[in-house]
């Protein structure tokens, strides 16, 4: 009865703004933009129009030259949208100058991320994490527009020494709840790494990738489970765990979060105790989108948060999946569906696949198979390991 009466939400209407340098190619310009559309799309907004500035490096008070700037005003008044998104992080100052400019709700790239994990996290610990770090990550931004957005006041903030005053008090409640935080951090922590522990004699395998490359489709192949799996990003925030066998040989499998180009440090600082799962692992399991024009650059971006994480030496296969995708049948034709090692990088193994159309799964559960038994021989060395069949 209650739904009855309840007004649908309005979409909110956006525009996008990026910069790019003189090196940029104008197809990579519009691959970001369409990254930054997508992320918005996962928020539940609506993109009108996208601004771009040919600039090396931001303008230090407002992120665009003035010119551009007074265009993306003229079009936000006249078209009364009511979010501006920027595809890079802005200082304090660029966002206190552009809340005074454009008078509407401003997201730069980090905040953007940062309100997606929110609306996706589930369990209590991700929760936890991605709010620490979007307190950690306003602290410094907080103005008198946020004020009132966060307190959901509406309207552009008071004038004078009263909108001070309210700066100041949410910083006091800032920094308290940021203490609250880090103490129910510290105790979930404690439990998980009691749950690790119990964990020690069995093979862990963990999957990584860039987000929205089909993690959770293999999570739910491998498992025969029921993961959470969409085409968008950051479908999968909670690191999920599952008892896999194959041949008689059980390991854990683990579905982390996606990374993406420009991940918030705070977010990654914040989820290190989840992604624990990652730098625990005996096997990582690097999924990549083989389709994506941009594959190499994605695979770039995980590899370097996994140095970042201190789990970039581990024993790795790298999946290349969404073969079924690719432009050409000559490109699919091209490639060799056995795996093999990568003779450029130590310690990896290369397989191709489609998990959605179940291409070439049989050869990669061998591979698999083959890695944990190795893992697993470790752990009892009297075991009788069996051949795969």
């Amino acid at each position: 009865m209650g739904d009855y009466y309840e007004t649908k939400k309005e979409v909110e209407k956006a525009v996008l703004v990026a910069l790019s340098p003189s090196r940029q190619s104008e197809e990579k310009t519009d691959e970001y933009l369409d990254e930054l559309e997508f992320l918005a799309e996962t928020l539940g907004i609506k993109t009108k129009k996208a601004f771009v500035q040919k600039l090396d490096k931001p303008d230090i008070r407002s992120f665009v030259g003035k010119g551009k700037l007074e265009e993306i005003i003229t079009y936000v008044k006249d078209q009364e949208i009511d979010v501006v998104i920027f595809d890079d992080d802005l200082s304090p100052s660029q966002l206190r100058n552009l809340e005074r400019e454009l008078e509407v709700k401003i997201y730069d790239r980090s905040l953007l991320i940062l309100d997606i994990f929110l609306k996706r996290a589930q369990t209590s610990q991700a929760k936890t994490q991605v709010e620490l770090a979007r307190y950690q990550y306003l602290m410094p931004r907080l103005t008198r527009m946020w004020t009132h957005l966060e307190r959901q006041r509406g309207g552009t903030g008071t004038r004078g020494g009263a909108g001070e005053k309210e700066i100041e008090t949410d910083r006091r409640m800032i920094r308290d709840q940021i203490s609250v935080l880090k103490k129910k951090l510290v105790k979930i922590d404690k439990q998980g790494e009691t749950r690790r522990k119990a964990r020690a004699n069995v093979v862990r395998v963990a999957l990584v990738g860039y987000t929205n490359v089909g993690k959770s489709t293999i999570m739910n192949m491998l498992s025969k489970g029921d993961i959470y799996a969409k085409n968008e990003l950051f479908a999968t925030v909670d690191s999920t765990v599952r008892k896999v066998v194959i041949n008689t040989i059980p390991f854990l499998l683990s579905d982390t979060v996606g990374f993406i180009r420009k991940l918030p440090h705070n977010l990654i600082e914040s989820f290190k105790s989840t992604l624990d799962e990652v730098r625990e692992a005996d096997i990582l399991l690097h999924v990549v989108d083989i389709s994506h024009p941009s594959f190499e650059e994605h695979m770039q971006v995980v590899n370097d948060t996994l140095q970042e994480l201190g789990a970039a030496d581990k024993e790795m296969i790298v999946v290349y999946n969404k073969i079924d995708q690719l432009t050409s049948p000559d490109e699919e034709e091209g490639f060799d569906f056995v795996a093999g090692i990568d003779t450029t990088a130590k310690n990896k193994t290369n397989i191709f696949i489609s998990a959605v159309k179940k291409t070439n799964t049989a050869e990669f559960r061998k591979v698999i198979f083959e890695k944990v038994k190795n893992h697993h021989m470790k752990i009892y060395p009297n075991y009788l390991a069996p051949e795969y069949y």
